[in-house]
C-alpha cells in the first residue's frame, strides 16, 4: 500500500475511534463461538457450491494440441524433499522494506540466525519440544511510521550455507526454503460521529466542528508475536498435482524431481485487539519470534485459513466481506480464544449442538412454509400477527443495513422479510387497482379478509387480543423511547428510530405470541397450530437454555433465554387441556367429524357398488 492511498495521522495525535456496539451489551466469548460456528457451517456450504459452479477446467499441458488425449502424456514425476530427516540446517530471518528483495549487506537487517537445527527433530530446544524463541526490538524507520510496510524474510539453508547470493557460502544452486511475510497490518480507525439528539444547538455545532476535519483513517498496526514454521513431511509431491492452497508453498526444482523445504510464517493466533498503531510515538517496536516444526495436518489447516484473505481479491469475496471486516476480525478473536481456553469436551459438544441448531432452523423454516402453503382455513390463526411479523422483519432488515454487518446476516434478514411478505397473500385477499395508481406509477393495493377468518369468531378474538397487547406494549415503548433519547447517542433521528424499535422488539418480541394464546383460550382448541414448526423452534430454544446454564453470562441475559420457554410451555398446557376437538378444522381444512363421516360412508358406498356389480352380472347371464 502506498502512502498516497492512506491518511497519515499527525505526530502525537490519535484519531477518535468509534467503539462499535459500545452501547450494546457485548456477547460472551462462548456465545460468539456458538454463533460463529453456525455461520461457518453456512458459509462453507455456500462457498463450496459457488466455487464448484465457477471452477475452471484444467488447462492443457504445454505442447499438447487441442483435443489431444491426456493418456498420451508420460507418467508424472514424483518429487523428493530436498531436506531428508536428520538434515542439519540453519534458520536466517531478515528484515526488509521490499517484499521481494533483501539487502544482505546491511547486517543490522539480520534479525535472527539460529544454527545447528535438525530436520525432523521434535525434542530439541530449551523446553524439549523443538521450539526456539528469540526476542528483539526493531527501530521503526520514518517509512514505517508514515504508514509504510516492512517485511520479514525467513530462509532455511543447509548447515553452514548462506542465503546471500554474493557470499562464498551461498546455497548450492540456490536451493533453500524461503517465505516472506508483511509484519505490519493496515486497519481502519473509524471516527465516532454519534451525538445526543437533545443537545443544544451550541453543543451540536461544537460537535460538528470537532469532527469536521476528522475522517476514517487507515493506519498501520503492529503485533509483537510471529511464528516461523518448517513443515516436516516427506510426501512425494508431483509437480502440477499439489492441491490448493498448498501449491503456493511447494516449490519444485531440478525439473520437478525435488521440492524445497516448506517454510510457513504463521500469525493465526495473533488477536486483533493486541495490534497497536504505528506512529511517531512508537520509535521502537518489540518482536518475539518463535521457530517451531509443523506437521502436515496442522499446516493444511493453517494454509486453508490463510486462503480466506484471497477471497477479497474477487467479486464474490468483496460481496461476502462487505460491511464489516473489523467485525469479522472480532469474531475471529472470539473463535481463537474459545479454542485456546475452552475444555475440549465442551468444545466438541458446542460444535455438535451448533450443527443441530442449524438443522433445526432449516427444518423449522421448511415446515413454516409448508404449513402456510397448504393452509385452507384461517380459523383459529392470528392474521394480525402475520402483518406485525412483516413490520418486525422490516425493522430488523433496515437496522442491519444501517449498521455494518456481515453480508450473510443481511441475506438471511432479507429472506426472512420475503417469507413474511409471502404469507400476506395466504391470510388475506390482495387486490391491485391499476385504475387508481399511486403517483401514477404504482397500483393501489387493498386487503380483504378471507371468508374463513371473517366469518368465524377468530377475527373478533384477534382484534381483542391486540387491544389488550397494546395496553401493555405502548407504555413500554414510550418509556424506552424517552430513556434512549436522553441517555444514548445516535448518528441521527433515522438511526435513533431504528435502534429504538430494534432494541424494543429484541427485548419484548416474545409477547407477540400472546395473541395466539388468547385465541386458543377463547376457541378452546390448538388443532390449527403448526406444531412441527413450533417443535423445531422449541428444540432450538432448549439448546439456548442449555448454553445459558453452561456459559458464563450476565444474569439478565440468562433470564432472557427462558422467556420463550414460558410461552411455549403455555402452548403445551393448552395442547394438554384442549386435547381433541372433532369440530375444529386442521391446517388442511378438515375436521375430525368430516373424517368420521367419510369413514362411515365408505362401507355403505362400497356395499352399494358391490350390489350394482352383482345385478349387472346377473343381467348379462
Amino acid at each position: 500500500m502506498s502512502n498516497n492511498d492512506v491518511a497519515v495521522p499527525a505526530a502525537g495525535e490519535a484519531p477518535v475511534v468509534a467503539a462499535e456496539g459500545q452501547q450494546q451489551q457485548q456477547p460472551t466469548r462462548m456465545e460468539s463461538f456458538f454463533a460463529m460456528t453456525k455461520s461457518l457451517i453456512l458459509r462453507a456450504l455456500i462457498i463450496y457450491f459457488v466455487s464448484s459452479f465457477f471452477r475452471k477446467p484444467q488447462p492443457n499441458a504445454p505442447g499438447q494440441e487441442n483435443g489431444a488425449a491426456v493418456a498420451n502424456a508420460g507418467p508424472k514425476i514424483t518429487a523428493w524433499n530436498y531436506f531428508e530427516n536428520g538434515t542439519d540446517f540453519d534458520l536466517h530471518v531478515w528484515l526488509s522494506e521490499q517484499p521481494d528483495m533483501v539487502n544482505f549487506q546491511q547486517k543490522a537487517n539480520l534479525l535472527w540466525l539460529q544454527e545447528d537445527l535438525t530436520y525432523g527433530d521434535w525434542i530439541s530446544g530449551p523446553t524439549g519440544d523443538g521450539i526456539y524463541t528469540h526476542s528483539l526490538k526493531i527501530k521503526a524507520s520514518p517509512h514505517l511510521m508514515n504508514n509504510g510496510s516492512v517485511f520479514l524474510h525467513a530462509f532455511v539453508t543447509r548447515a553452514g550455507e548462506s542465503p546471500d547470493p554474493q557470499s562464498p557460502r551461498y546455497s548450492r544452486h540456490g536451493h533453500m526454503g524461503h517465505q516472506q511475510h508483511q509484519l505490519n497490518k493496515f486497519k481502519k480507525l473509524r471516527v465516532n460521529r454519534n451525538y445526543n439528539l437533545l443537545a443544544s444547538d451550541k453543543e451540536k455545532l461544537e460537535h460538528e466542528l470537532k469532527h469536521a476535519n476528522l475522517k476514517d483513517q487507515i493506519v498501520s498496526h503492529w503485533h509483537p508475536n510471529l511464528t516461523v514454521n518448517l513443515v516436516v513431511d516427506q510426501t512425494n509431491w508431483a509437480q502440477g498435482s499439489v492441491p490448493a492452497p498448498l501449491d503456493e508453498y511447494v516449490k519444485f526444482v531440478d525439473g520437478g524431481k525435488t521440492y524445497l523445504p516448506i517454510v510457513f510464517v504463521n500469525d493465526y493466533w495473533n488477536l486483533q485487539r493486541e495490534y497497536q498503531p504505528i506512529n511517531q510515538t512508537t520509535p521502537e517496536l518489540e518482536l518475539h519470534l518463535t521457530f517451531q516444526p509443523l506437521g502436515m495436518f496442522k499446516w493444511q489447516l493453517y494454509a486453508a485459513k490463510q486462503m480466506k484473505s484471497k477471497w477479497a481479491g474477487n467479486v464474490l469475496g468483496e460481496i461476502m466481506a462487505a460491511g464489516a471486516p473489523e467485525e469479522s476480525d472480532e469474531d475471529q478473536d472470539s473463535l481463537k480464544e474459545t479454542l485456546l481456553d475452552t475444555n475440549i469436551y465442551l468444545l466438541g459438544v458446542t460444535v455438535a449442538v451448533s450443527i443441530l441448531h442449524s438443522v433445526f432452523e432449516l427444518l423449522a423454516f421448511k415446515n413454516d412454509i409448508q404449513f402456510w402453503n397448504n393452509r385452507q382455513s384461517l380459523e383459529g390463526l392470528s392474521v394480525r400477527s402475520v402483518f406485525f411479523g412483516v413490520f418486525q422483519s422490516l425493522i430488523i432488515l433496515l437496522y442491519v443495513l444501517d449498521n455494518e454487518t456481515n453480508f450473510m446476516i443481511r441475506i438471511s434478514c432479507f429472506v426472512g422479510l420475503g417469507i413474511e411478505v409471502w404469507k400476506i397473500h395466504k391470510v388475506v385477499d390482495v387486490n391491485y387497482n391499476n385504475q387508481r395508481k399511486i403517483l401514477g406509477i404504482l397500483p393501489r393495493i387493498s386487503f380483504k379478509d378471507k371468508g374463513s377468518y371473517s366469518e368465524s369468531a377468530t377475527k373478533e378474538y384477534d382484534k381483542l387480543a391486540f387491544k389488550y397487547l397494546g395496553w401493555a406494549c405502548f407504555p413500554l415503548l414510550i418509556g424506552y423511547f424517552v430513556y434512549s433519547l436522553i441517555y444514548n447517542e445516535h448518528k441521527g433521528w433515522y438511526s435513533f428510530a431504528l435502534n429504538m424499535l430494534y432494541s424494543y422488539l429484541l427485548t419484548f418480541g416474545f409477547i407477540l405470541m400472546t395473541p395466539q394464546l388468547f385465541i386458543n383460550y377463547k376457541l378452546k382448541s390448538v388443532a390449527h397450530l403448526p406444531w412441527r414448526m413450533m417443535t423445531y423452534k422449541f428444540l432450538n430454544t432448549f439448546i439456548d437454555d442449555i448454553f445459558a446454564f453452561v456459559i458464563k453470562m450476565p444474569t439478565m441475559y440468562r433470564i432472557g433465554c427462558f422467556r420463550d420457554d414460558i410461552i411455549f410451555f403455555v402452548f403445551l398446557y393448552q395442547r394438554w387441556q384442549y386435547r381433541v376437538d372433532l369440530k375444529r378444522v386442521n391446517e388442511f381444512g378438515f375436521s375430525g367429524e368430516m373424517e368420521e363421516q367419510a369413514a362411515s360412508k365408505k362401507p355403505a358406498i362400497e356395499a352399494e357398488d358391490t350390489t350394482k356389480k352383482t345385478a349387472a352380472q346377473k343381467k348379462q347371464d
